[in-house]
């Protein structure tokens, strides 16, 4: 099935996410340094965090109000808090303003909408696809997110400094018209379940998550996730610092005479730029190729690859051998990714898929957890170590998702049986 054949939705939704995160990525990640040097390291770390945590309290209640009222109401109120807080945002951030506190407090609001939006949108993809299209959209949702970083970072890294203001022009209007797109195009496809409400709306939110933590097969597919994407959270961390530290310098002499000298900081690009690459190029092909197969056999095959590519990465000092380690779990990140979520997809119960991406959202910020403490880990045990580590966090990665597939088999069996006894 091809991409322009799919639900009306899911089309948009990959197509505004993808200009929406180009532009954002030319932004967002140099607002850290913004506010470094504005207001001190110390209390922009302390603001950094206070932004992820209010992000995911709006999530946890984005995920319940979207199972209630719908998911298109809330990505249209999520949106206009983006758009709000990106335009005051460039307002205050302007050499006519030049507030960090006013830039903060509007970063806030992007950040609160963003978290309330979240979930909706994805229960809303899996409310139109089919288990037919899952894996194409996911693997093709993947491919644009990938994309949408790499010319986002090129270019933010050239623009930031100069056209500050413009950027947030131009973020300003494909959020405009993003609200647009979804308040005129987006068809609602759930209708919620009328239900008893308690009037305790504290007691209501509790419940509904409460439902999603006793599934068993879903929270071992969320701290098997949690697990690989740890894994890819140590690139930026543990593995950069190494690499900066322990790689020995190489020196290249180029077709024309010049020299270049590949230190262990353009290494770590290196890394990064091959990733992207072979996700760009491959990601859709890869998923044509393992479609015959069986998904669990994909999923368990594709984290296996993945955790011995990163085992390498984590102590190997020679180029060429962790070009190869890279290309293995890339190769393993392209397999598992697809069919890991189209497997959760086909499981998650309609009336609470909101609910259960907002928990699932959670990973994110516990892998940036497990990147820190990746840091921390690295300075007291040798690289060696840290790269059994990484093997044994994969393994128990793919023993959870093993867990949980073998959950998911108990679940469908018995609702067979609750249907043939009827």
């Amino acid at each position: 099935m091809s991409f322009w054949s799919m639900h009306q939705n899911i089309k948009i939704r990959i197509i505004t996410s993808f200009f929406t995160r180009t532009v954002y990525t030319m932004i967002f990640p140099f607002m850290a340094i913004y506010f470094s040097t504005t207001l001190g390291s110390s209390l922009a770390g302390t603001l950094l965090l206070i932004n992820v945590c209010a992000s995911i309290i709006v999530g946890l209640y984005g995920g319940y109000i979207a199972d209630q009222l719908g998911r298109k109401k809330i990505m249209l109120v999520g949106q206009a808090m983006q758009f709000t807080g990106v335009v005051s945002m460039g307002i205050c951030i302007s050499p006519y303003v030049n507030s960090p506190w006013l830039t903060f407090c509007f970063m806030l609001v992007h950040s609160l909408g963003t978290g309330l939006m979240s979930p909706a949108i994805e229960a809303m993809l899996i409310d139109v696809s089919t288990p037919e299209n899952r894996k194409m959209m996911y693997a093709i949702n993947y491919w644009c997110i990938n994309l949408s970083m790499a010319i986002g970072a090129l270019l933010g890294g050239l623009l930031y400094e100069q056209y500050r203001t413009q950027l947030f022009i131009t973020l300003s209007i494909v959020s405009a018209l993003t609200f647009i797109m979804l308040a005129l195009c987006i068809e609602e496809v759930y209708v919620a379940e009328k239900k008893v409400q308690q009037k305790n709306i504290l007691k209501n939110i509790a419940s509904s998550y409460k439902v999603v933590i006793k599934d068993r097969a879903y929270i071992c597919f969320c701290l098997a996730f949690l697990c690989t994407l740890g894994l890819e959270f140590q690139v930026t961390n543990y593995i950069g610092i190494r690499l900066e530290q322990e790689f020995q310098t190489l020196q290249f002499t180029l077709w024309n005479g010049t020299t270049f000298d590949l230190t262990g900081i353009r290494m770590l690009s290196w890394i990064s730029a091959e990733n992207t690459l072979l996700i760009v190029l491959f990601s859709v092909l890869a998923v044509k190729i393992v479609k015959g197969f069986k998904e669990e056999n994909v999923l368990f095959v594709g984290v296996f690859i993945f955790t011995l590519g990163f085992a390498i990465v984590g102590s190997s000092n020679n180029v060429w051998i962790l070009l190869l380690a890279v290309f293995l779990y890339t190769i393993g990140e392209m397999m598992y990714a697809p069919v890991r979520q189209s497997i959760l997809a086909a499981h998650v119960p309609e009336n609470a898929r909101s609910s259960y991406m907002a928990i699932g959202g959670l990973i994110f910020h516990g892998a940036g957890i497990m990147g820190a403490l990746g840091v921390l880990l690295g300075s007291i045990i040798p690289s060696f170590g840290m790269s059994i580590v990484y093997f044994v966090i994969g393994v128990v990665g793919m023993l959870l998702f093993m867990k949980g597939v073998q959950l998911y088999k108990q679940k469908d069996a018995n609702t067979e049986n609750m249907v043939k006894s009827i």
